[in-house]
């Protein structure tokens, strides 16, 4: 394994740990920040998805502030980042209500129930907040049933056959969210629909908020498209301000995630224990499922060498998947999976008690490597009682 060449000291950070190098991720904020210049609309970090907040202070000269789903985000984003705080849930409790009216700048509901049950709160509220409606275009391409908020039955959103007759005097802004890791052309596509359905309801709005899911920042992401896409709704709606809310194409191919080969076991194959885990770590590889790639490896058979890789908790099915490597792997060495820096901290458990992988951070010009911080027995015990 020391024949691959790392972008940093993989030795320098505990095992396992999450490392964000600052230098990727400056490299995600450029050219967010020029999509918002060509653009004319305003890009805000979705916490839900990248919530290192010991990046807000680079991530902040970037982007105009934060989305929440919920109280605790909601002053995550206002006590560490700054800048706009917005908030979305599918409902809100009276007393989560309560604190998100203390840093919330937009409130989108998720009903006309619930904007009713909350408006006269947000009116007696301390802070001027402006609130809106996530709608339902009833309009959708993506390919992963989970993620899909338009799907028949769907709880996200009201459609536009529930505005008839409905009290929504006060709402200043609409919402919507449609895409999962998507491309331009699908934003294009979910706007056509959303306008057909709900744009006779935009002349005595402020905002609309176009979700997230766009994954601005990968390599053929069509952003020349975007920025037409918003111009051209910016020219239909001049008196609109439109927000983006990407979680993922903030820290898209930003991180990685250090672990180590704790033994290895044979049953029709080589399996390597490692000490990280699917389920706690990175539970999108089950969910989603995907198979991340690790640094130097390769697909079953494409190298001499093929492991089946698992984790450490008593979950039959923890297993990453099937590499192949150019040596075999021995006790002790590391390997590298790469883009862990979205939906891997924010989703973490303690199941089995497994400690949570340390968080570490490179320097964009020294390559050295911070840790930021590292768990013990309390993130496990706290939790618990």
């Amino acid at each position: 394994m020391s024949r691959i060449a790392y972008p940093f000291d993989i030795h320098a950070c505990p095992s396992p740990a999450y490392v964000v190098d600052d230098a990727l991720l400056r490299k995600n904020l450029e050219l967010l920040r020029q999509v918002q210049e060509d653009s004319g609309a305003r890009i805000l970090l979705a916490l839900k998805g990248f919530a290192m907040w010991d990046t807000f202070p680079l991530v902040s000269q970037y982007l105009v502030g934060t989305t929440a789903s919920g109280q605790d985000e909601a002053r995550l984003g206002a006590e560490k980042f700054g800048g706009e705080v917005h908030v979305y849930s599918p409902a809100f409790t009276e007393a989560e209500m309560q604190v998100v009216l203390q840093y919330a700048d937009h409130i989108s509901f998720n009903s006309p129930g619930q904007w009713q049950r909350f408006r006269a709160a947000v009116a007696e509220a301390p802070r001027q907040v402006s609130c809106g409606l996530r709608v339902n275009p009833e309009y959708s391409e993506g390919k992963v049933a989970i993620y899909d908020p338009c799907a028949p039955g769907s709880r996200l959103g009201t459609r536009a056959v529930d505005f008839e007759g409905a009290d929504l005097a006060g709402l200043e802004g609409l919402h919507f969210h449609t895409l999962c890791e998507q491309n331009s052309d699908a934003l294009e596509h979910t706007l056509e629909a959303f306008e057909a359905k709900f744009g006779g309801y935009l002349a005595d709005k402020q905002w609309v908020n176009f979700g997230g899911g766009h994954h601005i920042t990968r390599a053929d992401y069509d952003i020349e498209r975007l920025v037409r896409v918003i111009r051209g709704f910016r020219e239909r709606h001049p008196h609109l301000t439109v927000y983006l809310e990407p979680g993922e194409a903030i820290a898209l191919n930003t991180g990685f995630l250090v672990c180590t080969v704790l033994d290895i076991v044979d049953n029709d194959g080589p399996n390597a224990i490692l000490d990280t885990s699917a389920t706690a770590h990175m539970p999108d590889v089950l969910e989603m499922p995907y198979r991340p790639h690790i640094i130097g490896s390769g697909e079953p058979g494409d190298k001499p060498f093929t492991y089946r890789l698992g984790g450490t908790t008593c979950l039959a099915g923890d297993v990453i998947g099937s590499y192949s490597f150019d040596s075999p792997l021995a006790i002790g060495d590391r390997l590298v999976f790469t883009d862990m820096a979205h939906y891997t901290m924010v989703k973490t458990t303690t199941f089995n008690g497994i400690r949570l992988p340390s968080i570490c951070r490179v320097d964009e010009r020294s390559r050295e490597v911070r840790t930021v911080k590292r768990f013990g027995y309390e993130a496990y015990m706290e939790r618990l009682s």
